[in-house]
């Protein structure tokens, strides 16, 4: 599968479009799918309603002459257990029927060893593509970098790029032997490859990188508005990205609307001559832009983001709410629903058991745990340290991917939470070791992944100096011997953290975090939200 150029349908490299004719060309996209191959439980989104959409709209392009690509920009593993306990097969297989063209390989695609990764690409009848992806010390890229399509002798070039975060975000054991390089050389390299070998009359670029606002990307990777801005104008049409899973619709030159409600209309963003594109995450849209291509100029005529049957609370002046969509509804397709009924059934089984009760809601929100410690964090590292008899427990808010609300709690419920499979682990730092590892941990940036939850610490600070620790209450000891619970992604220096795999004190549990939370849930039902509320952890002097 490795490839040091891409994939070209045409050999001859000639473009037959038509002078002062117009071309439709309409490109049709997706992001961070996460395991959504299933519509939730009001009915949103899910790959069969994509298909009506997309089925729909290819029809009315090609009635008027037009063609049209379909493109991901990548992330299609992890997020719902039926997916995860089936390594993603179902939502390959959905979108080959839905009939994508392309994706970028995201950073979660490296949930899996290269091994399920090559059978993932057996499964997609579709290239999964990444110019900055190769095998260490090597010049051979682990994908292609790009793929040729001519639609009505228009040449359009589709490469991909993955967020070089990704040797952080991924497990190390499921990157060994892989490099991810920096994001933009590897752009410039793999489009003058393109324009010298293949004479494009279009590039796009479907990336997983994320878009930050006026290129503000913090402690992240650079993302999609650096790479319009870091290229020569012109060089790039189109970024069809992912990763940072918001819905790319401006308020203004460079300023992102915050709360984008579905249905209105979305402008997407524009740097340096390129069109920048994101539909969120989960298939909750399908993306969707129509370009006329005149004497080789190429001009965006309309935009939208088509919600997927997402749904509003509606107030019935009575004390009660109703659900309503915030467009219209779009009926499922059937035969794809048929195909995908009996994964998801399969999924269900091993998933159903009940472990638990929950009284209240423990926050697992992107916008909550990346920014603040949070009840869902505490009943986690609470989980860890029961299983590891550890005095702390650390653990970054990226790892947290889902809510709990009141009520039974099952597996599936708690696979939302934890889907990643990591293991409970623990190892002991002295504590002068201790604070040189806080001081890593607290330097995250909040927003960010590797955001730090910590468990029985309170810390002092004077600026970026750490003045005072305490452990369990009590002042720590320099000398004394700590056990630090964590998961072995982090203890293998992801989203940044120190590395401690290797330490003489490093234990593996073989417990996977699931597992551990199951038990935990399993031995004290019922669990109280409001006992896990989260203490003041930082002060400053």
């Amino acid at each position: 599968m490795s490839s040091m150029a891409g994939v070209s349908t045409n050999n001859s490299a000639i473009s037959t479009w038509e002078k002062n004719k117009p071309y439709q060309i309409t490109i049709l996209h997706t992001n961070d799918h996460h395991g959504r191959f299933w519509q939730n439980d009001i009915g949103e989104y899910g790959l069969a309603a994509q298909k009506t959409v997309v089925d729909q709209i290819r029809q009315e392009v090609t009635a008027k002459g037009g063609k049209l690509l379909l493109l991901s920009g990548g992330d299609i593993n992890t997020g719902v257990p039926e997916s995860d306990v089936l390594q993603a097969k179902p939502d390959f297989m959905g979108m080959s029927e839905i009939g994508y063209d392309a994706m970028a390989v995201g950073n979660h695609e490296f949930d899996h060893p290269l091994s399920i990764i090559r059978e993932q690409q057996k499964w997609a009848n579709f290239p999964f593509l990444s110019a900055n992806t190769y095998f260490k010390n090597s010049e051979n890229r682990v994908f292609d970098a790009y793929k040729m399509f001519d639609l009505n002798g228009i040449r359009v070039a589709v490469f991909g790029l993955t967020t070089d975060d990704t040797i952080f975000l991924a497990s190390p054991k499921n990157t060994n032997g892989v490099e991810f390089r920096a994001t933009l050389p590897e752009a410039q390299k793999i489009i003058t490859q393109i324009k010298t070998s293949e004479r494009p009359d279009m590039i796009i670029a479907v990336t997983h990188m994320g878009h930050y606002d006026n290129g503000e990307h913090g402690t992240m990777a650079p993302g999609d508005v650096e790479l319009a801005r870091g290229l020569p104008a012109g060089d790039l049409n189109m970024i069809v990205g992912g990763h940072s899973q918001n819905p790319v619709c401006m308020a203004s030159p460079n300023t992102r609307i915050t709360e984008y409600v579905p249905g209105t209309p979305c402008a997407p963003d524009q740097q340096n001559g390129t069109w920048i594109v994101q539909a969120h995450e989960w298939g909750k849209y399908v993306g969707r832009a129509d370009f006329i291509f005149l004497n080789g100029k190429l001009t965006l005529q309309n935009y939208q983001l088509i919600p997927i049957n997402l749904k509003k609370e509606v107030d019935n002046n009575n004390g009660t709410k109703k659900l309503e969509y915030y467009t219209k509804e779009i009926p499922q397709n059937k035969q794809l629903l048929d195909s995908l009924t009996p994964y998801q059934e399969q999924g269900k089984q091993q998933l159903l058991t009940k472990s638990g009760q929950l009284t209240g809601r423990l926050e697992g929100d992107r916008n909550i745990v990346r920014y603040q410690q949070s009840n869902m964090g505490q009943l986690l590292l609470s989980a860890f340290i029961e299983k590891t008899g550890a005095d702390i427990g650390v653990m970054s808010g990226g790892m947290i991917r889902d809510s709990l609300i009141e009520g039974n709690i099952t597996y599936r419920d708690i696979l939302k939470v934890e889907p990643f499979g990591n293991s409970v682990i623990y190892f002991n730092l002295t504590g002068t070791e201790l604070i040189d590892y806080l001081k890593v941990a607290i330097s995250k940036n909040p927003g960010s992944g590797g955001y730090a939850h910590f468990k029985n610490l309170t810390i002092t600070k004077d600026g970026d100096n750490i003045i005072d620790v305490k452990v369990k209450n009590e002042p720590i000891d320099l000398q004394k011997s700590y056990r630090i619970a964590t998961l072995d992604f982090l203890a293998a220096g992801g989203d940044g953290y120190p590395v401690t795999n290797t330490l003489p004190s490093y234990v593996d549990t073989g417990y996977r975090d699931a597992d551990a939370v199951k038990q935990y849930f399993e031995t004290h039902s019922p669990i109280n939200a409001a006992d896990y509320e989260p203490i003041q952890f930082i002060f400053e002097k």
